[in-house]
Formats: C-alpha cells, structure tokens, sequence
C-alpha cells in the first residue's frame, strides 16, 4: 500500500502554486519590457545625438509601466534659423517614430513644430532683410 505523506504533497502543492504566478509575473515583465523598449528605441534612434538615454519605468512589484528618453528640444537661432528648423525636423521625426505615439509624444512634435514655425518665419525675415539693403560701392 503506498502512503502519501501529506506534508510532502502540500510542499509539493505550494511550491507549484508559488511557481505558476512566478511564471506569470516574469512573462508579464518581458512582454512589457519589450514593447516599452521598442516604443523608446525608435526614439532613440530617430533622435541621433539630440536624444538621450533610454530609461524604463517600473512599479512597486518590478513591472515595466513605461519609459522615456529625453531629447535636446531647439531653440530658435535668429542668426541661423535653418539650423534651428533642422534640428526641430529631427525632434518631431523622433517624437513621432514609434508605431504607438503617446500624447507626450504628440505633444513634444507639437511643440518643435511650432518652434520650427518661428525659424520659418526668422528665416524669411532674414531673406527679405538680406534683399533690402542697399549696396554700398566705394569709389
């Protein structure tokens, strides 16, 4: 007659019951990584050298919730608005790179949109000022 010791079958019972939500947590935990990852990386890469460091965020429990990365926003260069409209090109493709861009994402284009707006509109002042001035000869 076999004799099952009931203590060695609630061991038995805890250990696979303690497994399967340890299971279930590490998988959660990789699926998340994953997406936040590739979500933060195509940011990163559509932003080259304005772009800064992948950081991902987790909870309490150690579960990736979200992420970002930083990037240089530009600044209006009244001297050379192209440069300013170049790097807010580059702003606006890397906020928008992800397949899922978040509402950070769109606001963060929204933003060097409207800073690209204003090198625009510098950089046709500075045509039509360049235009204007008289030439001076000397004789």
């Amino acid at each position: 007659m076999l004799e099952v010791n009931s203590v060695g079958l609630n061991n038995f019972y805890s250990k696979f019951m303690s497994k399967a939500p340890k299971e279930a947590k590490q998988a959660l935990i990789t699926k998340n990584y994953n997406q936040i990852y590739a979500h933060e990386l195509a940011h990163k890469s559509a932003g080259g050298n304005y772009a800064g460091a992948i950081v991902i965020e987790r909870n309490q429990d150690g579960i990736p919730v979200g992420g970002h990365v930083s990037i240089k926003m530009p600044t209006l260069n009244k001297n050379n608005p192209q440069k300013t409209i170049d790097h807010a090109n580059v702003v606006i493709k890397s906020a928008m790179a992800p397949v899922d861009p978040s509402g950070q994402d769109y606001k963060v284009a929204a933003q060097a949109r409207t800073i690209k707006g204003q090198a625009q509109e510098q950089l046709g002042k500075n045509k039509t000022n360049k235009q204007q001035k008289p030439l001076n000869f000397i004789a």
